[in-house]
């Protein structure tokens, strides 16, 4: 890496040049806050963990000649940033079998600009406050192209997503925004979803506005062991359990199954979480455009909406909630919503632009003891519900494996072996160090759930 000076020698921020060949991490490790990393167009076989606040990570792009991030579909993940305000740009990330590109705890994070194809998670936001992600194209994902889990204030905004299981999922999720995204091509469009057995126990407060959401019917393809194998396909938006949902001046069309589909955790025949209201309350489906959905209907969601003698159904609710509307326009076909009110115009979203903090969300510095609870709610609970399957084992039955044996936990969680066929094979956290994987083991068998 070659590091140039702020103008004139003058000391401050630093622009650090990563050439073709050059090694990513080796300029984030000689970063300091508020430098930013220029990576070249070419060929990078690595994974980059970004642990310290304030870096930007921009890739260089040449015509066609992007700076390429590949994992040659063994390594787990591309890039990882668990440093507030990071920033990471125009960069293609492929062929990793984790993630392609998460945050970890972080505030004020970017992620703009990327193509991101062939991961579990294509861009993965974890349990941070006040992020955007703007502009990137998401392909390819064995759950979500997008996946904003357990975060608040959250924009995601003038994406493309197409052949995931999800295109875009907001997760446990809180205050955010999704708007003017181009989703196809996926077996689900948009999921808005609680799951529960997780440290966040509420969804609230979401608008979907401005959005192509089109032809959303391919086969799901998640791995059966994980909650996404669950979602039914041809469904344009799909929401199961978070509270006050505005859907508003998107575009759905296309969808086979169903244009917008409300349900409940208890339906849906996930775990029951007592903390967790399981209905999806206060939903405003407002003006939309609607059209061709529920014409081509297919699997158990299209076997239940042909039994009701139907079909080219754009909504259908098929919970308990409660406080719901919808704004009546002709040729809308709606099943289940008998119990819905009619919406008020003035509850539209037309002019709401931001879900983002206006100065920012703090930037804390943790301790040793706060750092490991913190890595396990930003990493662990990616894969692990407390107690039920997410996509890995549930943490109880993790806690009962390596009672009173936090070595072997860490030990564990640095280099993983797949050990059951039912589950898929759980991604090395080697990166964090053993001190901070000894912290998280600490916590997980003696303090969580105590």
């Amino acid at each position: 890496a070659q590091a140039s000076a702020s103008p004139e020698g003058a000391a401050g921020p630093r622009e650090i040049v990563v050439e073709e060949g050059g090694s990513i991490q080796a300029a984030v490790n000689e970063a300091k806050s508020g430098d930013t990393i220029i990576v070249k167009p070419g060929v990078y076989k690595q994974s980059v963990y970004i642990d310290k606040p304030n870096i930007t990570l921009r890739g260089l792009r040449d015509g066609d000649r992007w700076a390429v991030l590949d994992g040659e579909t063994v390594k787990n993940d591309g890039i990882i940033a668990s440093g507030h305000s990071t920033v990471i740009d125009g960069f293609y990330v492929k062929g990793y079998k984790g993630n392609g590109i998460m945050t970890q705890g972080a505030n004020n994070f970017q992620i703009l600009n990327n193509h991101v194809e062939g991961a579990f998670y294509g861009i993965f936001p974890q349990y941070g406050r006040n992020g955007l992600v703007k502009g990137n194209t998401v392909t390819g994902s064995e759950d979500a192209g997008i996946y904003v889990g357990m975060s608040d204030n959250i924009d995601v905004l003038e994406n493309v997503a197409y052949g995931n299981v999800m295109g875009l999922e907001f997760e446990n999720t809180r205050n955010a925004l999704m708007a003017r995204n181009h989703i196809y091509g996926n077996a689900s469009g948009i999921a808005l979803t609680i799951v529960p057995g997780l440290p966040v126990k509420d969804a609230y407060s979401q608008v979907i506005k401005d959005n192509k959401i089109e032809k959303n019917n391919i086969e799901n393809f998640a791995p059966s062991s994980s909650i996404a194998a669950g979602v039914p396909s041809g469904v344009g938006i799909i929401v199961v359990g978070p509270d006050d949902i505005t859907i508003e001046n998107n575009e759905i069309a296309g969808n086979d199954n169903v244009g917008v589909l409300v349900t409940d955790l208890l339906t849906f025949g996930l775990s029951n979480d007592p903390k967790v209201d399981p209905y999806s309350d206060g939903i405003k489906i407002m003006k939309n455009t609607w059209r061709d959905n529920g014409d081509n209907l297919s699997g158990m969601l299209g076997g239940m909406i042909a039994a009701a003698s139907r079909s080219g159904v754009e909504i259908l609710s098929m919970g308990k909630d409660r406080d719901s509307c919808l704004l009546a326009e002709d040729g809308v076909d709606a099943l289940g919503v008998d119990q819905w009110t009619a919406c008020d115009p003035s509850m539209t979203k037309a002019t709401f632009d931001t879900a983002m903090i206006k100065d920012g969300a703090e930037e804390p510095v943790y301790s040793p003891e706060q750092k490991g609870r913190l890595t396990y709610l930003a990493v662990c609970t990616g894969c692990h519900a407390y107690d039920s399957v997410l996509h890995g084992p549930s943490v109880e039955s993790i806690k009962a494996l390596y009672a009173d044996n936090p070595e072997g936990l860490v030990q564990y969680a640095a280099n993983p072996v797949r050990k059951r066929e039912d589950f898929p094979e759980m991604p090395a956290q080697s990166y964090l160090g053993d001190d901070v994987l000894t912290q998280i083991a600490d916590y997980i068998l003696y303090d969580l759930g105590e």
